[in-house]
């Protein structure tokens, strides 16, 4: 059902968040703070000495409040409108498959609800992850910040060129998504 698929692919940002973690606070760091770090390597160097793997890892809940939702939208709204485009074109769910078309329509559709939802968290997230050590509690506590100094629309900065971005991007991946499982049927 699109309920489970939906849960599915929030669940499967736990696995992927604890891996993708570190390296997504070192790239903010990276991006936020060029001119401290010589480069990726001594990025992790830094970060680490300054608070061990506590430090690598800043940022990991927020990445979670970020990712769940994004990806229970991403895989549902895929699905759903998938089910929707095949109804409206009498193909059958079981036997019958959508034009590429169709499927580039429902993944760049994915992509922007995926992204409509994790801009706010992202946002937070990035602050967190890039601030001075000790300076937030926590994600409540940037948001608290944020609220207070800059207010609702900072929590949405980025927004459009995620949303330019997201069409295009998904619908890429999710053709290649099908193609692939055609491509691969025989395994089954």
């Amino acid at each position: 059902t699109i309920q489970q698929l939906s849960l599915a692919g929030g669940l499967s940002a736990l696995p992927t968040t604890i891996i993708m973690a570190p390296s997504e606070r070192l790239k903010c760091l990276l991006q936020v703070h060029p001119e401290k770090y010589t480069g990726l390597w001594d990025c992790a160097q830094k970060v680490y000495a300054e608070g061990g793997i506590r430090s690598v890892f800043r940022g990991t809940g927020a990445t979670f409040v970020r990712d769940i939702p994004a990806s229970t939208v991403w895989f549902g709204t895929y699905e759903l409108v998938k089910k929707a485009l095949m109804k409206i074109q009498n193909i059958d769910p079981e036997s019958g498959q959508l034009s590429p078309l169709a499927v580039l329509f429902a993944g760049g559709l994915a992509g922007m609800g995926c992204w409509g939802v994790s801009i706010p968290p992202d946002v937070l997230k990035s602050r967190l992850q890039t601030a001075p050590e000790g300076k937030y509690s926590g994600i409540y506590d940037v948001y608290k910040h944020l609220m207070k100094e800059e207010g609702p629309s900072a929590l949405f900065k980025g927004f459009r060129p995620a949303m330019i971005r997201a069409f295009p991007a998904n619908a890429a991946c999710f053709l290649g998504m099908e193609f692939s499982r055609k491509a691969f049927a025989f395994m089954d």
